[in-house]
């Protein structure tokens, strides 16, 4: 089994840790239902298990590989997403069980993913939230001047915190730039919806130094970036049963063997072009 994530992660290519926590968060959970908006590559979208129903949204996707069996994603901005879709259709009826917010590093943006998904979510949906545990001034600003760039999404976070005080929010120290998780969720509250531009006008007005000035722990309610910390802030049961280790095998496996073709035939054409005979190159990335 070593091996084989060896081998998966080699595929995927993480690059930054984050991805190690949301590989464990998706084994830990094996969520039923999983959206995540902003999905570039498809890097975080293939950790996803087998079983588990998938919606990326994305207005300009760049996935390196089909995204497999029982994920579709949509070429759209999610505020499109949402006007024309109804998630729980969408989903085939079943419940939003896991979110992933990681599009537009605006906090309005940010803010008008997180209503939608709680109109579709049930009390024991998580959302997930990414960088928003900001590095410095300039990689928190709204425009992007830094190659490390969360912009303003820590906003999203501090006023989750004191506009929902019935939500469970937590940002996790996870490099590099946080994940924030809410638990609690209500999707019959209207708060942040009928308030939408109050609250935008609020927090656009908010300073960096709000959390540059040593409030930034009890602002964010920033918690160690360790898999102990972050399993705390889970739920404790999975929200489907099923063999893990299996699971991975089989989401190894899909993501193993197309890598795998490619270079048994790069290979093939390597050989071919070494006797004389013409190279042809197939496959690609």
């Amino acid at each position: 089994m070593e091996l084989v994530d060896r081998i998966f992660r080699r595929c995927i290519k993480p690059e930054l840790p984050y991805y190690d926590a949301m590989d464990l968060i998706h084994q830990h959970l094996v969520p039923r239902t999983y959206v995540e908006i902003g999905v570039s590559t498809g890097r975080t979208l293939a950790l996803a298990l087998p079983g588990t129903t998938c919606i990326g949204i994305d207005p300009s996707p760049r996935l390196a590989r089909p995204p497999g069996t029982g994920k579709r994603v949509v070429a759209q901005t999610s505020d499109e997403f949402f006007a024309s879709n109804d998630l729980h259709t969408v989903l085939g009826g079943a419940p939003l069980d896991l979110a992933f917010i990681d599009g537009m590093h605006l906090f309005e943006f940010a803010l008008r993913d997180f209503i939608n998904l709680e109109r579709a979510s049930h009390p024991e949906t998580t959302v997930l939230i990414h960088d928003c545990l900001p590095e410095s001034e300039e990689g928190a600003s709204r425009e992007r001047t830094t190659v490390l760039w969360s912009g303003d999404i820590w906003r999203l976070i501090v006023l989750l915190r004191e506009w929902r005080p019935d939500l469970e929010v937590s940002v996790v120290d996870w490099a590099p730039t946080g994940l924030g998780v809410v638990r609690g969720i209500d999707p019959r509250s209207t708060v942040l919806a009928d308030h939408y531009d109050e609250i935008v006008e609020q927090y656009l007005a908010m300073p960096y130094s709000a959390l540059d000035d040593g409030n930034m722990d009890e602002r964010l309610n920033r918690v160690p970036g360790t898999w102990t910390a972050l399993s705390a802030l889970l739920p404790t049961s999975p929200y489907r049963s099923g063999n893990v280790e299996l699971l991975k095998v089989r989401r190894a496996t899909h993501e193993v063997l197309p890598a795998a073709r490619r270079a048994l035939a790069y290979r093939w054409a390597a050989r071919r072009g070494a006797s004389g005979s013409p190279a042809v190159l197939t496959g690609g990335d």
